[in-house]
């Protein structure tokens, strides 16, 4: 094996989907942030793709589970943007988030994870302005920029 094919073998890529969940109202275009369960940062929902699922669908099922939403996912990403996951071990891995839009049609009482995260609905500069991601922050100012 060469160097460069064992330096492949060794880096893996998580791949993740998330979802900007948005909504219109009197205060204009308002977006979802909810706290990680680990670090309490703000992020959006986000997880992996599973086998069989598309990233949209894997987005749509990420902002159920974290943030107890449905609505109508887009079709097409807004992007993508990396970050480093730090996993259980303590070790960082890089990891890939293909970005959905998200219009919010229901917001649920109850869903799985109601008791680990709080959310926060926020104008898209706050929102920005509050992930460490600095491509996430550019993903957003997109979605409020078409949305």
């Amino acid at each position: 094996m060469t160097a460069v094919s064992e330096l492949i073998r060794e880096t893996h890529i998580v791949r993740q989907a998330g979802a900007i969940p948005f909504r219109r109202g009197p205060e204009g275009l308002r977006v979802l942030l909810i706290t990680s369960r680990d670090t309490g940062r703000w992020v959006i929902p986000k997880g992996h793709v599973e086998p069989g699922q598309t990233a949209a669908i894997a987005a749509a099922v990420e902002a159920y589970e974290e943030a107890g939403l449905a609505g109508v996912v887009s079709d097409i990403p807004l992007g993508v943007y990396t970050y480093g996951k730090r996993l259980r071990s303590g070790v960082v891995q890089p990891a890939t988030v293909e970005v959905y839009s998200l219009e919010v049609g229901i917001q649920m009482k109850k869903w799985p994870e109601r008791k680990q995260r709080r959310l926060q609905w926020m104008d898209v500069a706050t929102a920005a302005g509050l992930v460490h991601e600095p491509g996430l922050s550019v993903l957003m100012r997109r979605l409020g920029e078409i949305a």
